[in-house]
């Protein structure tokens, strides 16, 4: 069993040593940097880090700030080519305890499961350091996004998940359409459109301490707009 933890920065100077410490000190987890060519130098960063780790850290340079969405297709496709099993995605400022990733990986081989998703919205799942605002457009927007496209998942905005690699090959990631946080909803979505099996566990997500959030509302508005167009077959 081999698996992978995708993480893409930008502007993440100040966490990236930690979040590869944390990461590779986990038994068989590897670890996936995707850069946006970061201004601050995170990808110089994590170049530098790599031969220290022996093959367990890889970095993907990209041009420049294109999306999240798309900077997680690209690490996918990566981890596919390379044969991982079990292909990880997670932020890169500590919102998403490392610690954790042993968990979503037992909930996808106890339950055979396709997608595991951290939740933050299930019994024992919750948010440290959010603003009232905050928990109600995350919140709120996981709802909105429920109602609509009919799929029984608590969470369906948040970015810390466990894929099998068989979901990823069917899930056709050439035809994923969302650039921004709206990524996290489409690809549930394509998961439950093709019958994967879908499993929630619980996390706490904390909110940065270190660093920009890369929120705004641009992307709140274009993950309501996606989330139409796909409830009436338009994405």
């Amino acid at each position: 069993m081999r698996a992978v933890v995708v993480v893409p920065t930008y502007n993440e100077a100040e966490n990236i040593r930690r979040l590869v410490e944390e990461v590779l000190r986990l038994d068989g987890y590897d670890l996936l940097i995707v850069d946006d060519n970061s201004p601050d130098g995170t990808g110089q960063i994590a170049e530098g880090l790599r031969l220290r780790w022996n093959g367990r850290l890889d970095v993907l340079h990209r041009q420049g700030k294109s999306g999240l969405g798309t900077a997680y297709v690209a690490g996918f496709k990566r981890a596919l080519e390379r044969g991982y099993d079990y292909i990880f995605e997670m932020d890169a400022d500590f919102s998403h305890d490392p610690a954790d990733l042993p968990r979503l990986l037992a909930a996808a081989q106890s339950h055979d499961a396709d997608l595991v998703l951290g939740s933050r919205y299930v019994p024992g799942g919750g948010t440290v350091n959010w603003s009232f605002l905050r928990k109600l457009i995350s919140r709120g927007g996981s709802l909105y996004a429920r109602l609509i496209l009919g799929v029984p998942v608590n969470d369906l905005t948040g970015g810390f998940k466990c894929y099998r690699r068989q979901a990823l090959e069917r899930l056709d990631l050439g035809h994923v359409q969302a650039s921004g946080y709206s990524f996290q909803i489409e690809m549930t979505y394509r998961c439950f459109q093709q019958g994967m099996r879908v499993v929630e566990v619980p996390i706490v997500f904390v909110d940065r301490q270190i660093g920009q959030s890369k929120m705004s509302q641009r992307i709140v508005w274009e993950a309501m707009l996606l989330v139409l167009k796909m409830r009436l077959g338009m994405a």
